[in-house]
């Protein structure tokens, strides 16, 4: 599994602005991810705001928006399932260059918890759900976090 060599990271949020934005569709793995996501970022003491949107394709302008109003990091979580035409390739291409395009046009981290999946079992996999192998919400806050922490540190020492 991909979770293997995992980083400890240093997530004292305490002072950050934290919104998580997430997709609605494929509401069990959505629901798990969020809840990572929530629950790393409440024990971090980070001020954490929570925006829904229809889907993974509305991820990076809802996060350009956050980041803009003030929030300094967004956690994005969404799940896209493949299916029998070239949409996945799509909504997933859009969804990933939108949101790197968010980070480096605010310099602010983005946090990527979207799932592209083969099936819905790889998902339920990945959620953060009881017998869940790995809780990608939970990571992407991790690494939202982190990244926030780090670029204070740099801003501070200039």
């Amino acid at each position: 599994m991909s979770g293997e060599g995992h980083p400890v990271f240093d997530t004292d949020g305490t002072g950050l602005k934290v919104t998580i934005v997430s997709g609605l569709w494929h509401h069990s793995i959505a629901d798990g991810l969020l809840a990572g996501a929530r629950r790393v970022l409440l024990a971090s003491g980070a001020e954490v705001t929570e925006i829904q949107v229809p889907g993974s394709f509305e991820l990076p302008v809802a996060s350009k928006v956050a980041l803009d109003a003030g929030a300094d990091a967004v956690v994005a979580l969404g799940v896209i399932v493949r299916g029998g035409t070239p949409h996945f390739e799509y909504v997933s291409a859009a969804a990933t260059d939108g949101l790197t395009r968010v980070a480096i046009d605010t310099g602010k981290p983005v946090g990527f918890g979207v799932l592209t999946l083969d099936d819905e079992q790889q998902g339920l996999d990945r959620a953060g759900l009881p017998g869940s192998k790995e809780d990608k919400g939970a990571e992407a806050a991790e690494a939202a976090l982190a990244t926030a922490i780090i670029l204070r540190g740099i801003r501070n020492s200039m």
